[in-house]
């Protein structure tokens, strides 16, 4: 199968951090095809980023989707906000996972009690928003911002990994947090040291995210489109996303 696996701001290197952590979990035969937005913020950090992200994140889906001869069977949004999920989901035909959902759902199978440790302290009212949406919040004893700018992980000189490190700790001492979820996509390469560094399982919603796109696809599942995700009506669209006019299936 084929894995589309978009990020949806527009820093390479988190690209390809992402889409490493999706290929070392990602079963034989499964092929992670990785793609960058082309436009929109370098970084997601709250709601003004999100919703410029929007655009370069549908088209890339749409892109996706129509590859002639090289058809995605699934899509994952590698932004632990989950950017557009709804959108992305009323756009595709194949399912769309996102990390955050995935992490989080992965968490509550494993962990009675888990912990969020994201970047910054503006990401957290998203991430509790979602948790409620997802009906999950009431598993979630903490989320705890480790204040480390999302780029800040692409820098090898930074102290990043050290404050995620003791923002975990205080999470399993002070909250009682029997598992993290680590809040963004740029942390994917920490999560197996820091599981071994504090002794509870800490989940990159990257790889669950690979792992939920993969059973949703063996199992013959995808979106509904008897609903709200049904694909949008055709019309016009001006301006600058005059090239965004949904067409019908």
């Amino acid at each position: 199968m084929r894995i589309h696996l978009v990020n949806p701001n527009t820093t390479v290197s988190m690209t390809e951090k992402a889409a490493a952590a999706a290929r070392a979990v990602a079963s034989p035969g499964t092929q992670i095809v990785a793609a960058t937005s082309s436009m929109g913020p370098a970084s997601i950090e709250g709601f003004y980023d999100d919703a410029l992200a929007l655009p370069g994140l549908l088209h890339a889906i749409a892109m996706a989707e129509a590859g002639e001869g090289s058809a995605v069977d699934a899509h994952i949004i590698a932004c632990f906000d989950d950017t557009g999920l709804d959108a992305a989901r009323t756009l595709a035909r194949a399912p769309v996972v996102g990390i955050g959902e995935a992490g989080f759902h992965l968490a509550s199978l494993i962990a009675h009690r888990f912990a969020v440790v994201t970047t910054l302290s503006r990401s957290v009212p998203v991430i509790e928003a979602n948790l409620a949406r997802y009906g999950l919040l009431a598993r979630c004893c903490a989320i705890r911002a480790s204040e480390v700018a999302v780029l800040e992980l692409e820098d090898p000189a930074s102290d990043a990994r050290a404050r995620i490190s003791a923002e975990i700790g205080r999470a399993v001492v002070a909250d009682k947090a029997e598992a993290i979820v680590l809040g963004c996509a740029g942390m994917a390469d920490l999560a197996r040291a820091l599981a071994d560094e504090h002794g509870v399982p800490v989940i990159d919603g990257v790889a669950s995210a690979v792992a939920l796109a993969e059973g949703l696809v063996r199992t013959g599942l995808a979106t509904s489109k008897a609903g709200p995700y049904a694909a949008p009506r055709a019309k016009p669209y001006a301006g600058l996303l005059a090239d965004f006019a949904p067409r019908q299936p």
